[in-house]
C-alpha cells in the first residue's frame, strides 16, 4: 500500500474518531461535569502523548513551554464552549457547528489580518452561514445557546490554529502540540475545583467514555494527525477532515436515535460543500489534468 494512502486512511481513522466525540461527551456528562471531563480527557492523553514523544519533551526548551502555555489557554476555550455546548444541543447540530473552523480561517485573516481572499472564499462562507441557519434556527427563529457555544467553539479553535500556525516556525510542533494537553489538562483540573465538585468517574462506562475520549479522541487521534500529515497533502487532510460531521451524524442516529428535520440535513450538507470547496484547489487541479492528461484505453 502506497505512504499517502497509509497516511490518508489514518487520517480517516483520526476522522471517525473526532466524529464520535460528541457522542462521547454527550454521554459522559450524564455522569461527570465539564470541566472535571476536560481535566480528566487532557491529562490522561498529555500522559500517553508525553511516553511517546518523549524524547521530544525532554529537549524543550522554555520558549516551547511558554508558547505551549499560550496555545493551551485558546485550546482550553475551545473544549470548553465544546462541551458545555454539546450539553446544550443534539449532537448532530454539535458534529456539524464544530466543524467551521475551515471557514473561520478566512474570516479572521480577511478581517483581522487584513488579508484578501479569492472568491470562492467568499462564496464558501456564504455557502456556510446559510448551512448555520438552516440547521439551527428553529420555527420561532430563535438560536439554541449549545448552537451558539458550539459556533464560539469553531470560531476559537481557527485561532488556534492561526496563532499554531506562528509559533510553531519557532520550536519543534511535536513538543509544543503535546506539552498544550498538559497545561489544558492543568486548566481543566483548577477551574474544576473553583466551580465544581471534581471527581473520578463512579461506574464502568464513565470510565469507558473518558479513556475512549484520552486515548482515541485526543491522545492517539493527535499522534496519528501529527505522523500523516508529514505524508500526504494538505488537501487531502482538509477533504478527509470535512466528513467528521457526516460521522457525527451517522454515530447519533445509530447510538442516541437522534433524526434532523429535512432542512437541518441539507443546512449540514451546504456546511460540508461549503469546507470543501475552501479546501480544494480547484484551478491547480484543471491545471495538472491539462498537463497530466488521463490516457485514452
Amino acid at each position: 500500500m502506497k505512504t499517502y494512502l497509509k497516511a490518508d486512511l489514518m487520517l480517516l481513522l483520526v476522522t471517525l474518531f473526532w466524529g464520535t466525540s460528541c457522542l462521547l461527551t454527550k454521554v459522559g456528562l450524564g455522569g461527570i461535569q465539564e470541566f472535571n471531563l476536560i481535566a480528566l480527557r487532557f491529562i490522561i492523553a498529555f500522559s500517553l502523548s508525553a511516553v511517546v514523544f518523549r524524547k521530544n519533551i525532554r529537549q524543550a526548551d522554555r520558549k516551547t513551554v511558554k508558547y505551549a502555555a499560550v496555545l493551551s489557554l485558546i485550546l482550553f476555550a475551545v473544549f470548553v464552549f465544546f462541551t458545555f455546548g454539546v450539553n446544550m444541543t443534539t449532537v448532530s447540530n454539535a458534529g456539524f457547528l464544530t466543524c467551521l473552523a475551515g471557514v473561520f480561517i478566512p474570516i479572521i485573516s480577511l478581517t483581522v489580518l487584513k488579508q484578501k481572499q479569492e472568491a470562492k472564499v467568499l462564496i464558501s462562507i456564504c455557502i456556510a452561514f446559510l448551512g448555520i441557519v438552516l440547521l439551527t434556527v428553529n420555527e420561532r427563529l430563535t438560536f439554541n445557546l449549545g448552537d451558539f457555544l458550539c459556533t464560539l467553539c469553531s470560531l476559537a479553535f481557527a485561532v488556534h490554529i492561526i496563532v499554531m500556525g506562528k509559533l510553531t516556525l519557532e520550536v519543534d510542533s511535536v513538543a509544543l502540540g503535546v506539552i498544550q494537553l498538559g497545561f489544558v489538562g492543568i486548566y481543566g483540573l483548577l477551574f474544576s475545583f473553583l466551580f465544581e465538585d471534581p471527581m473520578l468517574p463512579a461506574t464502568g462506562q464513565s470510565w469507558l467514555i473518558v479513556a475512549a475520549l484520552s486515548i482515541f479522541c485526543t491522545g492517539i487521534a493527535f499522534i496519528a494527525q501529527t505522523i500523516a500529515q508529514r505524508y500526504t497533502t494538505p488537501v487531502h487532510t482538509g477533504l478527509i477532515f470535512s466528513l467528521e460531521p457526516v460521522f457525527t451524524a451517522v454515530s447519533a442516529y445509530l447510538f442516541a436515535d437522534e433524526q434532523l428535520p429535512l432542512k437541518g440535513y441539507i443546512g449540514g450538507l451546504l456546511m460540508i460543500v461549503s469546507v470543501i470547496l475552501i479546501e480544494v484547489d480547484f484551478k491547480s487541479l484543471i491545471k495538472r489534468d491539462r498537463i497530466n492528461p488521463i490516457p485514452p484505453n
